[in-house]
């Protein structure tokens, strides 16, 4: 949809960025219009406008946050010249740059959320929805170049991958990484494991 005269770029990112930072330095509960305007620099007013209420603006987001997401893995999944281990790799590398930026925390936040907000649950669902699609055809691809997935369907192998990513966010997020549960290291050797059965010229057709 193109923007206005008055919806100007400038104005509705810089709100966009601000409620960023103060859901991630205040919490959900601590999200306020009037926070996130004064974090802004500018009027509540033109949260209004933009956005039309707070939801709408927790809903652009996230939207914001996962469009990026979704367009840097498209990148890397889709690319045949990048062998499966090393999408992994980079998978974990990200992993690391989504905490840093904020998505993970954003992200577990509105989880949370979405359990008694329909809107904003509809939302996180379908942002799942579109990493699942990526990792079934990833993973379908892959078949096809070695031969079958043993006993996992495309489908299976992305269920197992979405759940083993979401499980390491929350487990670093709650500090919980140790030497008795080393999150990072565990999915980094997974794709270990991977490379070990990987064809060579397993990229390329």
């Amino acid at each position: 949809m193109a923007l206005s005269a008055r919806e100007t770029p400038s104005t509705r990112q810089s709100i966009i960025d601000a409620a960023r930072h103060v859901l991630m330095r205040d919490g959900f509960s601590g999200l306020s219009t009037r926070a996130v305007a004064e974090a802004a620099k500018t009027q509540m007013s033109q949260i209004r406008y933009h956005f039309g209420s707070k939801d709408g603006m927790i809903l652009a987001l996230f939207a914001d946050m996962t469009e990026r997401l979704i367009l840097r893995q498209t990148s890397v999944f889709e690319d045949p010249e990048i062998p499966l281990s090393e999408k992994w790799a980079l998978s974990c590398d990200f992993l690391d740059q989504d905490l840093d930026s904020g998505y993970v925390r954003v992200l577990q936040e509105l989880i949370a959320v979405g359990w008694s907000n329909p809107a904003v649950g509809d939302a996180v669902r379908a942002s799942f929805g579109q990493l699942r699609d990526l990792h079934v055809a990833l993973a379908k691809d892959f078949a096809d170049r070695i031969g079958g997935l043993g006993p996992f369907t495309p489908e299976d192998v992305a269920a197992l991958v979405g759940s083993a990513f979401i499980g390491a966010e929350t487990y670093l997020l709650l500090g919980l990484e140790s030497d008795a549960l080393p999150v990072r290291r565990a999915l980094r050797r997974i794709g270990d494991l991977i490379a070990q059965h990987e064809p060579p010229n397993s990229a390329k057709d």
